[in-house]
């Protein structure tokens, strides 16, 4: 039997480096709830640390309109919980006509757990054509309604 050793295959994280749409210019944002020290704004825009907090316990939803169609290829989710142990899930959606009906992206759940699983991040790799809206809803813990939703970052490219 012939053999040979080869060198693995290094996978590189993900450049965040890309070439992020602008949603200050390209979208108008609804949200359900957000507290005063940490806007929404703190999310979506680069150079902020602090992220988005709700400011009501419970469901939550961002929703970005974008003022002409988006083509997205690209969506980013950054999630930060190091104080609780939850399991949130998430639901990232899409709609090609102003809202009247959605596409689902994906639905997820994450465990978090201040002893290890305090981050989550989603990098989705997408073909979505002619983005008018696109919807995350967050149910911070599925079996506690007292929990407050947040959010570090959102990116689109």
């Amino acid at each position: 039997m012939r053999k040979k050793i080869i060198e693995p295959v290094r996978q590189q994280p993900a450049s965040l480096d890309a070439e992020w749409l602008n949603l200050e210019s390209l979208a108008e944002v609804e949200i359900t709830s957000e507290h005063a020290d940490h806007p929404i704004e703190f999310a979506l825009l680069p150079g902020q640390a602090a992220g988005w907090r709700a400011a009501e316990p419970g469901k939550q939803t961002i929703r970005l309109l974008f003022s002409h169609p988006q083509r997205i290829e690209r969506i980013w989710l950054h999630f930060l919980e190091s104080g609780a142990e939850r399991t949130q899930e998430y639901v990232l959606r899409w709609s090609a006509d102003g809202g009247k009906s959605f596409q689902e992206i994906v639905r997820q759940q994450w465990n978090f757990n201040p002893r290890g699983a305090t981050t989550e991040v989603e990098d989705y790799h997408v073909e979505l054509p002619a983005v008018t809206v696109l919807e995350l809803s967050i149910i911070p813990d599925i079996g506690d309604n007292s929990v407050t939703a947040s959010l570090e970052q959102l990116r689109l490219a």
